[in-house]
């Protein structure tokens, strides 16, 4: 079971783009609307998107990114957090936190495929080098 369990995550983490379409297919199963299938899908795969970005830059160029990718996210909330405080005056905790998950889902998941890409061209580049 343990080891399942281990398999299961270790797939998530390196393709969490499979969660997401899981997620959204599950949700359109339980009849959940298409926009809100698509932001609980999102919001799902912003969680272990967290691990997959710096897992696959570390595993790429050897750099440990973890700590800046949460500095990001603490910035992103604060700009965020201002901006909503200066147009609005008063602050809406959850669509707040709603708001500034559903971005850290569009830049992260713009980052793991842009680390894909330029993963999948470099291997191709060394490959190329090799022959």
């Amino acid at each position: 079971m343990k080891d399942i369990l281990h398999i299961v995550i270790s797939v998530i983490i390196f393709c969490p783009i499979l969660l997401f379409v899981i997620v959204y297919a599950v949700s359109r199963k339980v009849n959940i609307r298409g926009t809100h299938a698509f932001g609980a899908a999102s919001d799902v795969t912003t969680f272990w998107l967290f691990f997959s970005v710096p897992l696959a830059i570390g595993a790429l160029w050897g750099v440990n990114v973890g700590a800046l990718l949460v500095m990001l996210a603490i910035v992103l909330a604060i700009v965020f957090t201002y901006v909503d405080w200066r147009t609005k005056k008063e602050i809406e905790v959850r669509p707040l936190l709603r708001k500034i998950w559903r971005f850290l889902f569009l830049v992260l998941s713009t980052a793991y495929l842009l680390i894909c890409l330029v993963g999948m061209i470099q291997s191709v580049v060394e490959y190329l080098q090799s022959v």
